[in-house]
């Protein structure tokens, strides 16, 4: 089982963007080290919690410091942007760093309606239009004779990806022929037979011959499963606070996370987007990410682990790798 990690590049409360993006690239040189498959960077908006606004300027960086892990995007929201300039950044990338390069694209905004207006030209995102982008997008990369031709050209290039939490996303990869990433993180409530029904709509393309699934999990890996409870709090009660637009949501301290009082409404929210979160001992995650690996029917595990402290996000990491038996080599 390929074990994988998502970055968000989250921002503690004191601190600011700059230490997140440095901490994200010291998590890649350490992922890399630790025997990780993959490592993509996700794409946000207006939002102080999360710095990662341009993903691709953070998988050149990232890419620059490694030198085997796969880097991608986790994903580039596609209808914010021009296919064919999205097409050109992948193939530069792919240029820069053969047979490395993964180019996740997904439909959500990443950001509320406001943003995602200002992000579009005219401002009227495309979100309709996805479809018809992500067909685009394979022609530009993989058809030679497409025109106006997108450059520069590298020998092998790079990955596409369809990112999604909806049977409307699985559908779409399955007819595309992309292997598909289902942020589970993001819909604990979608049914187990998602990727059962990626599978079924699958038609083979020039990316992909076979399907190949992909699951995102939040963990929190810790000595204890006590010690491992707390350090998710601060993710789950800066979370709240983004859904709901009350508060600070960069991730809190531990102390300040435990003396939240919460609404039965606001610890039921919590508990229902945590059901199916990986927290507690090595052995604990390993076990319950094996099992949703089985329920879901994954060829891949996607990790995204957010703690108020970057020794514990990396402690994290460690141990999980240890759990897994990864090593540098694969």
């Amino acid at each position: 089982m390929r074990l994988s990690i998502l970055d968000q590049s989250p921002v503690r409360q004191g601190g600011n963007a700059q230490q997140a993006f440095a901490e994200t690239l010291e998590l890649a040189r350490l992922a890399e080290s630790l025997g990780y498959h993959r490592f993509w960077v996700s794409e946000h908006h207006s939002t102080d919690a999360l710095a990662g606004s341009a993903p691709e300027i953070l998988m050149a960086a990232i890419a620059q410091q490694t030198q085997t892990i796969r880097v991608g995007s986790g994903g580039i929201m596609l209808p914010h942007y021009s296919p064919y300039k999205v097409a050109e950044i992948a193939s530069t990338l792919a240029c820069l760093y053969p047979d490395r390069i993964d180019l996740g694209v997904g439909r959500a905004p990443g950001t509320d309606m406001i943003s995602a207006r200002a992000l579009s030209v005219d401002g009227k995102p495309r979100f309709n239009e996805f479809p018809q982008q992500v067909e685009l997008l394979q022609r530009m990369l993989g058809d030679e004779n497409y025109r106006p031709a997108v450059n520069p050209k590298p020998e092998s290039p790079a990955a596409v990806w369809m990112l999604g939490s909806s049977t409307e996303s699985a559908a779409l990869a399955g007819e595309r022929g992309l292997p598909y990433n289902f942020a589970l993180f993001i819909n604990p409530q979608m049914d187990a037979r998602i990727l059962e029904y990626y599978r079924h709509q699958f038609q083979p393309s020039a990316e992909c011959q076979t399907p190949y699934c992909s699951l995102t999990v939040n963990v929190t890996c810790a000595e204890s499963e006590e010690q491992a409870q707390i350090l998710a709090r601060c993710r789950q009660i800066s979370f709240l606070r983004f859904a709901s637009g009350k508060g600070d949501s960069r991730i809190c301290t531990p102390e300040e996370a435990a003396s939240v009082v919460l609404s039965e409404d606001e610890e039921a929210f919590i508990q229902q987007r945590s059901a199916l979160a990986a927290i507690g001992t090595p052995t604990q995650v390993r076990d319950k990410l094996f099992d949703l690996a089985d329920q879901y029917g994954a060829d891949e595990l996607m990790t995204v682990t957010i703690t108020y402290d970057f020794a514990a996000r990396k402690r994290s990491y460690e141990l999980l790798a240890e759990a897994f038996e990864l090593s540098a080599s694969q």
